[in-house]
């Protein structure tokens, strides 16, 4: 075992220790958005893809819905309300989308500027 491997194995236990929560939110939700982006640049030859995408994606928004919808979560009532109405959004624009009657655009703004929010530490300007 050389010097790169015994640093690389030291550091990897740490680094995931010092993940947040809103740094996790953050790349699940641009894994996720860069997958939809992907399939659907690919047209019909990636529609299979773009279903196994859009079904992550409703995963990921009935979970944060969930999350905020919780007596611990400490976000702003306007706040929590916003994502509870994005998410709902999200079901039904993403079952337009299926059935191929509508764009992924507004899902991928949506996400978007949920990433935008997510590193700007929340702040609003």
């Amino acid at each position: 075992m050389n010097a790169h491997m015994l640093a690389q194995r030291a550091y990897s236990n740490s680094a995931s220790a010092t993940r947040t929560a809103r740094s996790t939110e953050y790349e699940l939700i641009a894994k996720v958005t860069h997958r939809i982006r992907a399939a659907a640049l690919r047209g019909t030859a990636g529609f299979t893809d773009l279903v196994s995408a859009l079904h992550d994606n409703r995963k990921l928004w009935t979970a944060l819905a969930v999350d905020v919808a919780g007596d611990g979560n400490q976000l702003p009532a306007s706040l929590r309300a916003r994502i509870v109405y994005l998410a709902q959004f999200t079901q039904l624009h993403t079952s337009a989308v299926l059935k191929r009657e509508a764009s992924v655009a507004p899902l991928l703004q949506i996400n978007a500027a949920i990433l935008k929010g997510l590193s700007n530490g929340g702040t609003q300007r």
